[in-house]
């Protein structure tokens, strides 16, 4: 499986799985937004969800707008628990993510890994966007993966092995939306005041938590224990 094309992938997924398949998708990257094109344009039908933190850009909820008006899909929008998050910033204040990498975790798990894995288990596979070349974190990313942290799901990720390039070009091709702060020096945009422009030439992900070491740069969505799924 790990010779296939992402479009292989995708087909085989839809076939496995459906209904119970689901993108997931931050509207924050290029690649989320290639796949819900290219699944759409193999079975409409098949979902996209997206994590509403509370802290996202407004950029970004344009381009949920922008993605239902373009292929008539309904985006779910999945929100954290309330009192998790009231409990939390009455604890530890508005901002406290930027203070210890153990507060910005705590943030990134109560807004972000729980929902997420509270809206999956309605799922038994899902796609993500991952490539190897994004972080050294994601070097080793396989196209099929079992989340046991998930409860088992498959966790599919068709264009581990393409170039930033190629997103490019399948951008371009087909007029796939994206966010628009990839143009104005954002090339992933996560929560407004964990994300910021980055210089020509710098790493696509130095702006996201920028004050981190690098080897620390992940919210926990895609660092939980994961199984090899080449045998499904």
């Amino acid at each position: 499986m790990e010779s296939w094309t992402a479009d292989q992938i995708l087909r085989w997924s839809v076939r496995k799985f459906h209904p119970r398949l689901t993108i997931s998708a931050s509207f924050g990257a290029p690649e989320g937004m290639i796949l819900i094109d290219m699944l759409h344009r193999i079975d409409p039908g098949t979902r996209v969800f997206v994590l509403d933190t509370g802290r996202l850009h407004p950029a970004t909820y344009d381009l949920i707008d922008r993605v239902r008006d373009r292929y008539g899909k309904q985006v779910e929008v999945v929100f954290p628990d309330r009192q998790e998050v009231e409990s939390m910033v009455r604890e530890k204040g508005m901002n406290h993510f930027y203070e210890s990498l153990e507060n910005r975790k705590l943030c990134c798990r109560i807004r972000k890994v729980e929902p997420m894995r509270r809206h999956l288990a309605g799922f038994d596979a899902y796609v993500t966007g991952l490539r190897r070349d994004q972080n050294l974190n994601r070097a080793d990313t396989k196209k099929i993966t079992i989340d046991v942290a998930s409860g088992g799901l498959v966790k599919l990720n068709p264009l581990a092995d393409w170039t930033h390039e190629r997103v490019l070009e399948y951008v371009g091709t087909h007029l796939v939306p994206i966010n628009r702060l990839h143009r104005e020096g954002y090339p992933s945009v996560g929560c407004e005041p964990c994300t910021r422009a980055v210089g020509v030439g710098d790493d696509p992900r130095s702006g996201r938590w920028w004050w981190e070491n690098d080897d620390t740069k992940e919210c926990g969505l895609h660092v939980q224990e994961e199984a090899d799924g080449s045998g499904i």
